[in-house]
């Protein structure tokens, strides 16, 4: 009975490897600029998601923002889009659960007395019967 033990068998391993993590040499890259650009924009292609692959990876996800609101407060936002809810932590950390509402444009949560509606970067954000103040995304 022949005993083999795993530095045996690590020669081939490692050669495939190395075999898989060689990259092209240097003489293979572009010559001149144009080659150059048109290399980085056939990445960028690449990688470009369209536009159904980024509604649906929004539409089922939490999304996370940070607004900053014109009386100081700084809101920090978790949008729970399959569950149709926020949740709105104010700078010490109170935290309130918001329901979406039907809009005609942007997005409009509310929960009591605290209420959250916007379009784009821009949001109002009610609380408690206080004012309503004005609010800008940041993060």
């Amino acid at each position: 009975m022949t005993r083999s033990t795993p530095f045996a068998v690590l020669p081939a391993c490692a050669g495939l490897a190395l075999a898989a993590c060689t990259s092209p040499s240097p003489a293979d890259g572009p010559t001149d600029g144009e080659a150059v650009r048109q290399r980085a924009v056939d990445a960028q292609t690449a990688q470009r998601r369209t536009g159904a692959e980024v509604q649906d990876s929004a539409l089922n996800r939490v999304i996370r923002t940070v607004y900053l609101c014109d009386n100081g407060e700084r809101l920090s936002v978790d949008f729970d889009n399959p569950r149709d809810m926020a949740t709105v932590r104010n700078s010490s950390g109170e935290a309130v659960d918001l329901f979406r509402e039907p809009a005609a444009e942007g997005l409009w949560y509310r929960s009591g007395a605290h209420e959250l509606r916007g379009e784009g970067l821009l949001a109002t954000w009610t609380a408690d019967g206080r004012e309503p103040s004005d609010c800008r995304a940041i993060d």
